[in-house]
């Protein structure tokens, strides 16, 4: 039941960004958004509860785990994962209706979601976002002063395997300045 997501000049790009936890992604994207109104964010699926400042259908779109499994059972998604115990998942019918407008889409999604991606929508453009040194990485997560010393060890165990994978993408941009980032992510948008 795989729907033709391929870029052809009437239709959007599909945009897939990963990078690690405190690389920046989410300020990127919200910057390349402002500076590119035309791209549309895709809102994950979960069946996590919803967290202070969460809003549905903004931050993510929540579902019971029910509904979660009868998604993935009518191949709704376009990518999905378990992340600490919840099931987030890309909707492939909102994606597919974007780029049929003509808008370019960015996924901000974990790199087993960008492979999943890779396998069903072979012409996506994979992104990855990375630090410009581990050090600042650890830096900027210890900065955020969000997660406990454990949650930052498991954060750069993670980004070590996630670094290691940049080669797998079409495209690497460091994020040393985010003006910079988020133009070239529009740019890319647009290629």
């Amino acid at each position: 039941m795989d729907t033709d997501l391929t870029a052809t000049p009437q239709r959007g790009r599909l945009v897939v960004v990963v990078g690690p936890s405190g690389v920046g992604k989410g300020t990127v994207i919200q910057r390349a958004m402002e500076i590119d109104p035309s791209l549309w964010l895709s809102v994950s699926v979960t069946a996590r509860a919803p967290r202070t400042g969460d809003r549905d259908g903004v931050t993510y779109s929540f579902v019971s785990r029910d509904d979660f499994d009868r998604l993935v059972q009518a191949d709704a998604f376009l990518e999905w994962a378990e992340f600490s115990g919840h099931p987030y998942g890309t909707p492939r019918a909102a994606v597919e209706e974007h780029l049929a407008r003509g808008q370019s889409v960015l996924l901000e999604i974990d790199l087993a979601g960008a492979r999943q991606v890779r396998e069903r929508v072979p012409d996506a453009l994979l992104v990855f976002l990375a630090p410009p040194s581990f050090a600042e990485l650890e830096n900027r997560l210890r900065g955020r002063g969000t997660e406990s010393e454990t949650e930052i060890q498991r954060r750069l165990s993670i980004a070590h395997t996630e670094l290691d994978a940049a080669g797998e993408f079409d495209e690497v941009v460091v994020n040393t300045d985010v003006e910079d980032a988020a133009s070239r992510l529009v740019s890319l948008a647009h290629t």
